[in-house]
């Protein structure tokens, strides 16, 4: 994937490109509510969609390097973005569940492999005082997106123009396109004739398995105890079909991924800490809006501005790491840093209540979080991939891995959190309605209160009926607000187990 003419507009396409894939991460992840209510979709229906685009993406991002050593980099890049551009298109028009169904698959199908797009043409391009530069195109992309994506889908939100989200991300497609019309050639086409080769039964597994994965632990939550049978069928069949193949390609001589060579201690447990980072980041881009607009009741644009503002701190902290790392290259000091911040962030908001100042207790513990994903992944990426620079297949195929588990990891922190929220709420609203007793005084004279409140304004009798709904609705509140308290426990648990392990292990020095 070589360059015509290398310079500013070289590390413009890498970061149009990563900016595609984080921009429509966060501005869709953030603005999903609103999209379900002007496409007229459910919740379920929003999950089945987002599963199939994750599996469509993995599915795309493996046969990435395939493609390239055919078409070559400028012509894969060129029908990567038209087709990305095509299913932002569709899903800005999109009027009903089987057309954003659509837009979204085709999206996943174009632009699911232009992140590690992004990456290998630093590397296959650039070397030395360049590379580093083009490493930092694509950080301060990623930094940089993560803290504008929720302010431009609140923007677009309130402003009730939320086709504006897409619209856009097919805008971004566009100069994608342009640059790479620009700035690459297809010299790679025919490089690696013989090396690899796929199975189209094979990469069927791969989507299958990757969807059933996704789908049966969405499954869990809309109606686990409706069809648990069938639930769990789907998941272990979905199991099944990915580790047979896994198989496949470790024991094929000329596997589309070459899984063999990648079985090392260093790549094992970089890929184990970025799918931990990208657990995290679903996770949490479930969470902390729910938290903010549901529990809080703070507006989308509210809401938009403050996770902007917090982010904001991504891009300050690459731009500290990046002068530190070519001078101070151990990862430890990094990574003990980052599992700290993620500790404090999950600590603030665990201590969060209804009356919190937004600007002392929220602001400052989303620039924690942001620190965490800043000083984790740009470490991780320089030392994961260290033992397989002079390969290029080699390391290719290991960033597609690792973006392929990014897919799926971000849906999975997004179910798993989803899942743990429904428990958690439940059982405290099990304790706390528990509480609500004709023989309770608290319940009693919480009652009476409100009643003597709203007596005089809307009668005895209506009074009380309000009284007793608006009991019942701070039930909710507070077993939502406790759900969300005990999620952050146990974010702030993980942070400090982050930071034993850093300083345990022997893998990274």
């Amino acid at each position: 994937m070589n360059t015509r003419t290398p310079g500013v507009l070289l590390y413009a396409t890498i970061f149009v490109l990563t900016a595609i894939e984080f921009l429509q991460l966060s501005m869709v992840a953030f603005g999903a509510g609103p999209i379900m209510g002007e496409v007229s979709i459910t919740p379920e229906d929003f999950s089945l969609i987002a599963a199939a685009y994750a599996s469509v993406a993995i599915l795309a991002i493996s046969m990435q390097r395939w493609f390239v050593t055919r078409l070559g980099g400028r012509l894969f890049i060129q029908c990567a973005t038209a087709v990305s551009l095509l299913g932002a298109v569709l899903c800005a028009t999109s009027h009903d569940f089987a057309s954003f169904l659509i837009g979204r698959l085709v999206m996943a199908i174009g632009g699911g492999a232009l992140f590690t797009s992004a990456r290998m043409i630093i590397h296959h391009v650039l070397a030395g005082p360049r590379r580093f530069m083009g490493i930092k195109s694509l950080a301060y992309g990623v930094a940089l997106c993560i803290a504008a994506g929720p302010w431009l889908a609140a923007q677009a939100v309130s402003n009730d123009t939320w086709s504006a989200i897409f619209w856009l991300l097919a805008i971004l497609d566009l100069v994608a396109f342009v640059l790479a019309s620009i700035t690459l050639n297809n010299d790679l086409r025919g490089y690696e004739e013989g090396r690899s080769d796929w199975n189209p039964w094979q990469q069927v597994l791969l989507v299958g398995g990757s969807f059933g994965l996704l789908y049966a632990l969405q499954r869990f939550y809309y109606d686990f105890y409706g069809d648990v049978l069938f639930v769990a069928g789907v998941l272990v069949a979905a199991l099944l079909a990915l580790i047979v193949y896994a198989h496949h390609q470790r024991r094929h001589q000329q596997p589309l991924l070459h899984i063999r060579s990648m079985l090392h201690l260093r790549y094992i447990a970089g890929i184990t800490l970025f799918l931990f980072a990208y657990l995290m980041l679903g996770a949490n881009n479930y969470v902390v809006p729910v938290m903010l607009q549901r529990t809080l009741g703070y507006s989308w644009e509210t809401v938009g501005h403050f996770e902007a503002l917090g982010a904001l701190a991504a891009v300050a902290t690459f731009a500290v790491v990046s002068t530190l790392v070519p001078r101070h290259p151990a990862p430890r000091k990094f990574w003990i840093t980052g599992f700290l911040a993620l500790a404090l962030f999950g600590l603030l908001l665990a201590r969060l209540d209804p009356a919190a100042n937004p600007w002392l207790h929220i602001l400052p513990a989303l620039a924690c979080y942001n620190i965490f994903l800043l000083t984790v992944l740009p470490i991780a990426a320089i030392q994961t991939f260290r033992q397989m620079e002079n390969d290029e297949t080699l390391f290719s195929n290991a960033q597609q891995v690792k973006n392929m588990l990014a897919q799926a990891g971000i849906a999975l922190g997004i179910s798993v959190a989803t899942l743990g929220q429904q428990w958690r709420t439940t059982v405290h609203y099990n304790v706390l309605n528990a509480q609500v007793t004709p023989d309770n005084p608290v319940y009693l004279a919480t009652i009476q209160h409100l009643q003597d409140a709203l007596a005089s304004d809307v009668g005895p009798v209506r009074a009380g009926q309000i009284a007793v709904a608006s009991v019942a609705q701070l039930l909710a509140q507070q077993s939502a607000m406790l759900a969300n308290i005990d999620h952050f426990m146990l974010i702030a648990a993980l942070g400090v187990l982050g930071v034993v392990v850093t300083l345990v292990q022997k893998v990274f020095r």
